[in-house]
């Protein structure tokens, strides 16, 4: 006798049983190697893998530590990196002798931050640069180490956020950027045998000027900038002449920017419409180089850090971290010379393959000002009209991009929808529509969220009582902006670490953002009244949405107070509210059961309130 099966849906577990990426991402010194931080482990630690593939080999153990970045010596191969403690962003700096052996924990300073990237060695590999806030909590200076003797010394940024840029193929001078806000940087020159620094590119107006490669010849550099231009362009600083000149001009922003350590191969990232898109140039000859067979899709990111464009020393391959919203993010080798690309880790583990996912379509909405506001729309395959999300990214200066993002797959086998916005503010439509958010939180930004809601009710497959709101960081000041400022139009809502009271929220950022806090958001000592009529919690009252909230308790940029205050409220009114405090995490989930318990609260949450209606 026959027996028919009902078709099982797929887990939540499988739909995020995919690995994880930070943002260090390198080769080793003979580019035989591609070293990465992922999460194979359940939490964030350091692998080496050949080029052509394999099983990769891990160079740290780390089980509360979560590796942040790392650079390679062009010399011997030592290994330098930073990792912080919980999610705390307190990183430390490590030392691999050689590339192998157990991490040697060169700071021990639990308040104090240090950073370190890819590009952080000298070229003959003597000494190595980061960034670290060790004299002052609110200034990040530029330090320099001798990699043989342990000295470092303070060579730039006092007073300032500073961050070092690449050292010149002599190691004599070192370039270094002042980030004065989200929309203002500026490139210095550091000379370290005489400890000058000239600033290179002075300007008036507000622009970016981010520092890429040197020239293999010493002559000068390549940098990404804005200025005169609403998006960023790739462009060459000629030192002799103290002038800069288009490589790539800007009608798109150029995001990243990377050069064989022969002067060969150029690379650089393109943000098209939220897609990376790479090109290759061999220097020796001009020629474009084919371009790359890569999956459609971005880089992800960790706490806002996507990992770097990365080039072999001898240009031979590029590397990049690509995800697309069927594809869980891996890291790609590319051989520059015919583009030809391959995946050396594997991240997809639950059984679920493209076809059983949801691609995605970019749409956009008229807002209250006129403006187009671009999308994502993720629409479930069924009859009937089906319950949506909105999801609100972080930053705000940042962008929703075409990434595999489990929880939408996983609402969507469910039958819920998701529609992820880039509310002006966001990042990748020119620096005039990024600059829309600043000083206006709770303002335009909510108009926007109102008429994404709005448009959701006007879609015929669209149920208008089944809309809920999500977001994280920025993202969970939007939602909470949402169920009390506009509370007609959810049905459940999910906050994740997001500011409830702008007042505190300013007055707790960390020491280094309090120089520009003013610009984000508001001044907490001079314009309290105005940041409080942006906050939700003046609004609380209003409330009728089911909320869960999600905290972690060692969260510097939101911390657990923002939380707190507002369940204490919502508690206080008999409002229908959830909340939960991890104690081992910061902003964001860097351990595996954390993540998927975090996640799987909110998919609950979210199936219980939108679809048993």
């Amino acid at each position: 006798m026959a027996v028919t099966r009902t078709k099982q849906l797929p887990l939540f577990e499988q739909f995020f049983a995919v690995r994880r990426f930070s943002a260090a991402l390198t080769f080793s010194e003979d580019g035989a190697h591609l070293l990465f931080a992922s999460n194979i482990s359940g939490q964030f630690n350091l692998w080496r893998v050949p080029v052509e593939g394999g099983w990769p080999h891990q160079l740290t153990t780390f089980t509360d530590e979560t590796v942040r970045g790392a650079g390679v010596s062009p010399r011997d191969g030592t290994i330098v990196l930073c990792a912080d403690h919980d999610g705390d962003e307190f990183h430390q700096l490590y030392l691999i002798e050689e590339g192998k052996g157990w991490p040697q924990q060169l700071t021990n300073e639990p308040q104090v931050q240090h950073f370190v990237g890819s590009t952080a060695w000298s070229p003959d590999g003597t000494k190595f640069a980061y960034a670290a806030n060790a004299r002052k909590p609110t200034d990040m200076e530029c330090w320099v180490r001798d990699a043989e003797t342990g000295q470092t010394q303070p060579v730039f940024g006092e007073g300032m956020f500073s961050f070092p840029g690449r050292f010149s193929p002599d190691g004599s001078k070192l370039l270094a950027f002042d980030f004065r806000n989200n929309s203002d940087v500026s490139i210095h020159l550091v000379d370290l045998e005489d400890g000058d620094t000239r600033e290179l590119t002075p300007h008036e107006d507000d622009a970016l000027f981010i520092p890429g490669p040197w020239a293999a010849d010493g002559s000068g550099f390549y940098m990404v900038t804005d200025a005169g231009s609403e998006f960023s362009g790739l462009a060459f600083y000629d030192l002799s002449t103290d002038s800069y000149a288009w490589v790539e001009e800007p009608t798109q922003d150029v995001d990243d920017v990377s050069l064989s350590d022969d002067g060969r191969v150029l690379g650089w990232l393109v943000n098209d419409r939220g897609y990376d898109r790479l090109r290759l140039r061999d220097l020796e000859t001009g020629a474009e180089l084919p371009a790359p067979d890569l999956p459609a899709g971005a880089r992800p990111h960790l706490t806002g850090a996507e990992p770097p464009l990365a080039l072999s020393p001898d240009g031979i391959h590029a590397a990049l971290i690509v995800s697309s919203p069927r594809r869980p993010p891996e890291a790609w080798v590319v051989e520059t010379r015919s583009g030809r690309t391959w995946p050396v880790t594997e991240s997809r583990l639950g059984g679920l393959h493209e076809d059983d996912l949801v691609d995605v379509e970019l749409v956009s909405f008229p807002s209250f000002d006129g403006r187009e506001i671009p999308a994502w729309l993720y629409r479930p395959d069924l009859d009937g009209k089906a319950p949506v999300v909105l999801s609100v990214h972080g930053g705000p200066e940042a962008q929703e991009r075409p990434l595999y993002q489990p929880l939408y797959q996983y609402l969507l086998s469910r039958g819920i929808g998701v529609l992820a916005t880039n509310i002006r503010g966001s990042t990748g439509y020119g620096k005039s529509y990024q600059r829309l958010v600043q000083r206006d939180w709770g303002g335009g930004d909510m108009q926007d969220w109102e008429h994404a809601a709005k448009w959701l009710q006007q879609q015929d497959w669209v149920d208008a009582g089944r809309i809920g709101v999500y977001g994280g960081s920025y993202g969970g000041f939007a939602a909470l902006t949402c169920v009390t400022r506009l509370p007609a139009y959810w049905a459940a809502a999910v906050d994740i670490f997001g500011p409830s009271n702008l007042v505190t929220f300013a007055k707790a950022v960390p020491p280094t953002w309090k120089r520009f806090i003013a610009r984000f958001v508001g001044d907490p000592e001079t314009e309290a009244d105005f940041l409080l009529e942006r906050s939700p919690i003046t609004y609380v009252d209003n409330v009728e949405t089911p909320l869960l909230v999600i905290q972690g308790a060692t969260d510097p940029r939101v911390v657990k107070g923002e939380s707190d205050q507002m369940v204490e409220k919502l508690r206080g009114l008999g409002r229908e509210v959830e909340y939960v405090v991890f104690d081992d995490e910061g902003h964001g989930f860097t351990k595996r059961t954390n993540e998927l318990k975090a996640y799987h609260l909110a998919a609950d949450w979210l199936e219980r309130h939108l679809l048993e209606r």
